[in-house]
């Protein structure tokens, strides 16, 4: 994946709480940085927000979310996070998180999200209004999963 794949970046300054003893960012934390970012990812799309889905029934419940470490965040520092749809299932759908500290690529993640009836806790279909909704939002095209 390249920086320039990447339609939405959301800036973050690392806070002293955040930091370990030696002031590199304590690796917990970019668990709430791809978080934050893909917050503001889904604000800008428009579409439905938590509390909206959540007077429908329905909710994204996290299904997966890995991280890989090249090189560490430090405090202070101004970080660019990049959120990209990669992929849709039929009730799932995929999403790329890097971070970036200026040219550095530091951190790369993958957040899966399952769309689901609350009431019976079960997977259901991604409304198609979603989808073209965020294609339309992304520079490449998401694949199926």
């Amino acid at each position: 994946m390249a920086r320039q794949d990447f339609s939405f970046f959301h800036s973050l300054r690392v806070r002293w709480a955040e930091v370990d003893m030696q002031g590199i960012v304590f690796n917990g934390h970019y668990l709430t940085y791809f978080d934050v970012a893909f917050t503001e990812y889904w604000r800008a799309t428009g579409l439905p927000g938590v509390l909206q889905q959540a007077q429908e029934g329905k909710e994204m419940f996290a299904r997966k979310a890995t991280i890989e470490y090249q090189a560490p965040a430090r405090f202070d520092d101004v970080l660019d996070i990049g959120v990209r749809c990669a992929g849709f299932g039929r009730t799932s759908v995929r999403f790329v998180v890097e971070i970036h500290h200026g040219d550095e690529h530091l951190i790369s993640g993958e957040l899966v999200y399952v769309y689901a009836d609350t009431s019976i806790r079960k997977g259901v279909p991604w409304p198609d209004a979603w989808r073209e909704a965020i294609t339309r939002f992304e520079k490449l095209a998401p694949e199926a999963l």
